[in-house]
């Protein structure tokens, strides 16, 4: 609850107040957000979201969401198994060399950069946090190498704790939908936060990634077979098929 305040309210910037003024309704936003989930299980799952249902760990994802960081996920999905089925926990990885741990996660995108900061991650967790995750999206971020779009995926894959995780896919598809006008992942960020209902916030990541690795892609999208293709927009979209 915000703490009351003599000061008057700062205005919004206006690249927020624009996003927040699209015409598309939250129940429209509802709408094509149900008829996504309905879509969703004839879809190849994202890697992390293989991961979570496995099992909800919250060290696994945010280790799992760094190595998917330029990465496919066909590359992420086999360099996570090779290094939980070598260490799991911070500990572990932590006793590992920084050599044998960039030859596990090999070859995902920035490999040895990857393993000096799973490596020093670890320690960091391990000298503050007791070796646990934090919950909470201060205290992820307080984390050497924990950006906004990692904090956010812990918190809502490995926590199940609302958040809006924002990546390429969400930000190009929130706004090629219509669902924000928005210019850069932060801002569409905050930009869903206030518009977005509430009980969409923990999986709209996984399906967004998901839909915009399986149809909805960059460049010529498969708009003739998308399930939400009457409400879409289709902002920036130049090719479809």
């Amino acid at each position: 609850m915000a703490l009351a305040s003599t000061r008057s309210a700062a205005p919004r910037p206006r690249w927020l107040s624009a996003a927040i003024a699209s015409p598309m309704s939250a129940a429209t936003i509802g709408a094509v957000i149900r008829r996504l989930e309905s879509a969703a299980p004839r879809w190849r799952p994202t890697a992390v979201g293989e991961l979570a249902a496995a099992q909800r760990d919250p060290f696994r994802v945010l280790i799992a969401c760094l190595l998917s960081l330029r990465t496919q996920d066909a590359t992420t999905r086999g360099a996570a198994r090779r290094l939980f089925a070598v260490a799991d926990t911070p500990a572990a990885v932590a006793r590992l060399s920084t050599a044998r741990l960039a030859r596990l996660i090999y070859p995902v995108g920035f490999y040895r950069t990857k393993a000096r900061v799973i490596r020093a991650l670890c320690r960091d967790l391990l000298a503050r946090c007791g070796g646990r995750v934090p919950a909470d999206l201060d205290g992820l971020l307080a984390l050497k190498g924990v950006g906004r779009k990692t904090a956010n995926l812990v918190l809502t894959v490995g926590f199940g704790r609302p958040g809006i995780c924002v990546d390429t896919h969400v930000h190009r598809i929130s706004n090629r939908l219509g669902f924000v006008r928005t210019r850069t992942p932060e801002q569409t960020e905050h930009a869903l936060r206030a518009k977005l209902p509430r009980r969409y916030w923990i999986g709209y990541n996984d399906l967004l990634v998901a839909f915009g690795q399986n149809v909805c892609r960059p460049l010529s999208p498969h708009c003739s077979d998308c399930p939400v293709g009457a409400w879409c927009r289709r902002v920036g979209v130049v090719r479809a098929r």
